[in-house]
């Protein structure tokens, strides 16, 4: 099967869709499949060619995210790049410029689309102080994936949020996590002392774009009452973003790692001690599996990756979504019990055992056949 991938981040661009299609495009080829990826060229490509693995189209730079870009259409290069190499089906991953001409020429050609429902751009246009563009925003969104024969969500109950938001033909495909990269033998006591912490002090951490959307203010009220029981405790921040120097002035005892990747990563992860994502717009959040498999106890809303994956003071710490003043309590709740964070440390990588890369890359592939044979999302579901 010849599977063509349409996206508008890619690494090294660091999100969680980036490295979502990343780790589909190349779980795809080790199974066997043909793929094709088209994508903005990035500064690192300044010298680079298109191959016949990937097509690199124009695009620029996001406002307030100078790390991330979007494409511009290209419908004409498309038409022109699949006439000449014809896919089975076409995975489009965002619903941005490029995107949408990916829909469109994908359309006009027959040729089945999959598309990712990755980012919750209704949810942004809160955090961002536009509420009023979150119906715009939906409505965008929703034109653009019911022009696709399959959607897919990480999780079921995004899944009826979609369905009876007015999406049509909705599927549910699960993340995976690699196991081997995040472990928690990575502890590093080098980085900690880094950090200005003994293997007795507290290393309370967020891993991700330091950007509104992602209720940053909750995470340092938590934090705040952490150290207030905890004085030696240190807020460690893994990731980058919009709203990172004015958190640096505000804060400046805090600890700022930048953007990390590959095993720093995994190193950074594993040496902390206790995770806080108080996000409430993610589609899935990746980060938590990985904080998962690092052995790192989790303090999360009760959706998402949490939600789905974790039990509550058992494998992670579940705040109820409409009780978010009981985060910070539950943060400082675990950040003083160590036999809690040990339980569900152990408990927590066992779970991110189970979620193999390969056990996802199956079910991507039978969803992609389906969509080739014309089967609909509630005839395939029935059928499992």
């Amino acid at each position: 099967m010849h599977v063509a991938i349409v996206t508008e981040t890619y690494p090294p661009e660091v999100n969680g869709v980036a490295l979502t299609v990343r780790n589909m495009e190349s779980g795809l080829r080790r199974a066997g499949c043909r793929t094709t990826l088209v994508r903005p060229k990035q500064p690192s490509d300044a010298h680079a060619e298109a191959s016949l693995e990937h097509t690199l189209v124009r695009g620029a730079r996001l406002p307030r995210y100078p790390g991330l870009q979007f494409g511009w259409p290209s419908g004409r290069r498309l038409r022109r790049l699949w006439q000449a190499q014809r896919p089975d089906v076409a995975y489009v991953a965002t619903e941005g410029p490029l995107g949408w001409s990916a829909l469109r020429q994908a359309n006009a050609m027959r040729i089945p689309v999959v598309a990712g429902f990755h980012t919750r751009f209704d949810e942004y246009m809160t955090r961002y102080g536009f509420p009023y563009l979150a119906p715009v925003a939906w409505r965008w969104m929703r034109a653009f994936h019911n022009r696709a024969q399959r959607t897919l969500v990480p999780t079921d109950a995004l899944r009826r949020e979609l369905l009876d938001g007015g999406f049509h033909q909705v599927s549910v495909l699960g993340r995976a996590v690699d196991g081997e990269r995040f472990h928690p033998r990575l502890r590093e006591s080098g980085l900690r002392r880094a950090w200005g912490l003994d293997d007795r002090a507290l290393a309370i951490c967020h891993v991700g774009r330091i950007a509104p959307e992602k209720n940053l203010d909750l995470l340092v009220a938590a934090f705040d009452a952490i150290q207030a029981r905890h004085a030696d405790a240190r807020m460690v921040w893994i990731g980058d973003g919009p709203s990172r120097g004015e958190l640096q002035r505000r804060h400046p005892d805090h600890v700022f790692c930048g953007v990390q990747r590959g095993e720093a990563l995994a190193a950074h992860l594993a040496s902390t001690d206790l995770f806080l994502f108080p996000s409430v717009t993610e589609t899935f959040g990746n980060v938590t599996l990985e904080a998962m498999a690092s052995g790192v106890a989790t303090v999360a809303f009760d959706y998402g990756a949490a939600g789905t994956c974790m039990r509550h003071d058992e494998s992670g710490v579940l705040v109820p979504m409409e009780q978010p003043d009981l985060f910070v309590s539950e943060s400082v709740r675990a950040a003083s019990d160590p036999a809690l964070r040990t339980r569900i440390s152990a408990n927590a990588r066992q779970v991110a055992g189970s979620l193999r890369p390969e056990v996802i890359t199956r079910q991507l592939i039978d969803i992609l056949e389906e969509v080739c044979h014309g089967q609909d999302a509630d005839t395939a579901l029935a059928s499992h």
